[in-house]
């Protein structure tokens, strides 16, 4: 019954046959194995982005940090939210890659930012000056790291803002199957279409051992993106185990069909989660993740009964008789019995 994280899971019996089925005989390194190529070609294919400029690399950190040094200089300003990985869990990677940009927090509820409160921050911190530094970037995570997903329409009105201003603008996609299975809508229609430059795609979360593409609507821009990624150390040379996984991935819908389960894992976990009593749901899903607040009695149950989960935010912690905030995260390999049973032991 771990809930602790879709990092926890293991990976798809599809994908690990794929990467067997890689394993056989000697191919050209450094992507141009044909693996590589196919799954490039499949992602400009799903994107409806022939021209779009595709990488892997192994770590959602590595897809963001190089993305946005894409976008912003040394002394540029990347807007994000307050909560946004880059800003919370990335130990400095979006500064150090970009040599000293400035991450700018946007305040915002349930992980998302407005138009409105982007503009007001641009407006406050935004001076575009020698003193105040260059206003460069604007990064979005979709899903948001409460769950939450932004609509293409919220994204098209964001990414108008930034635009405006002279800002490029990144998508941090690690959970991007998730918002796009909730959504139900293209992958254009969520990215390039309203407004996104640089997409990083994250694979590792949903069923892959470890594969992240960054998808650059810039063609034109593509071989600055190589050369960071080879100075970064992030460029693999037997890299047909990244094609192999994402092809894998890709095929048949694969990746849609996992978030899609995972998605509804989390529905269900909250249903029940919000019968029982003294339990409240924080936000609402839209993904595959559920934060409520809890007992304590329900914790200290919860904790010996072996569920997995985090106290959120990290920075709480659980006091006796104090009611507790968690956050649960269901994956591709949630099983619609590991929720009966947390909600049966809980109940």
């Amino acid at each position: 019954m771990n809930f602790a994280s879709d990092n926890a899971g293991g990976v798809h019996p599809r994908i690990m046959a794929a990467l067997a089925a890689a394993n056989e005989g000697h191919v050209p390194s450094y992507g141009q194995d044909s693996v590589t190529l196919a799954a490039q070609d499949r992602l400009r294919e799903l994107f409806d982005a022939p021209d779009a400029a595709v990488h892997f690399v192994t770590t959602g950190t590595a897809a963001n940090a190089l993305a946005l040094s894409m976008l912003s200089p040394g002394w540029g300003k990347i807007f994000c939210h307050p909560d946004a990985h880059v800003q919370t869990s990335e130990t400095g990677a979006p500064e150090f890659f970009t040599a000293g940009a400035k991450l700018v927090p946007v305040p915002g509820t349930g992980g998302k930012m407005t138009p409105e409160s982007l503009s007001e921050t641009l407006h406050v911190h935004g001076r575009d000056a020698v003193h105040a530094g260059e206003n460069a970037a604007l990064t979005l995570t979709n899903a948001t790291e409460w769950g939450t997903v932004y609509s293409p329409a919220e994204v098209e009105a964001l990414t108008a803002v930034a635009h405006a201003k002279g800002l490029g603008v990144h998508m941090d996609g690690a959970r991007f199957a998730n918002a796009l299975a909730a959504l139900d809508v293209s992958p254009a229609d969520l990215t390039w279409r309203a407004g996104v430059d640089i997409l990083s795609l994250g694979g590792t979360k949903n069923g892959c051992i470890a594969v992240e593409a960054v998808l650059i609507f810039d063609p034109a821009r593509s071989e600055e993106f190589e050369f960071r990624r080879k100075r970064a150390g992030a460029l693999i040379s037997k890299h047909r185990y990244l094609g192999a996984q994402m092809l894998a991935w890709l095929e048949g819908d694969l990746w849609l069909d996992l978030a899609r389960h995972a998605n509804a894992m989390a529905s269900e976990l909250a249903l029940g989660l919000a019968r029982l009593p003294g339990v409240s749901i924080d936000q609402r899903v839209e993904s595959n993740a559920v934060f409520a607040t809890i007992p304590a009695e329900l914790h200290d149950r919860a904790r010996a009964s072996g569920i997995a989960y985090h106290l959120w935010p990290h920075t709480q912690s659980a006091l006796a008789d104090e009611p507790v905030s968690i956050r649960l995260v269901c994956g591709w390999d949630t099983r619609p019995e590991d929720v009966s049973a947390a909600l049966q032991v809980l109940a």
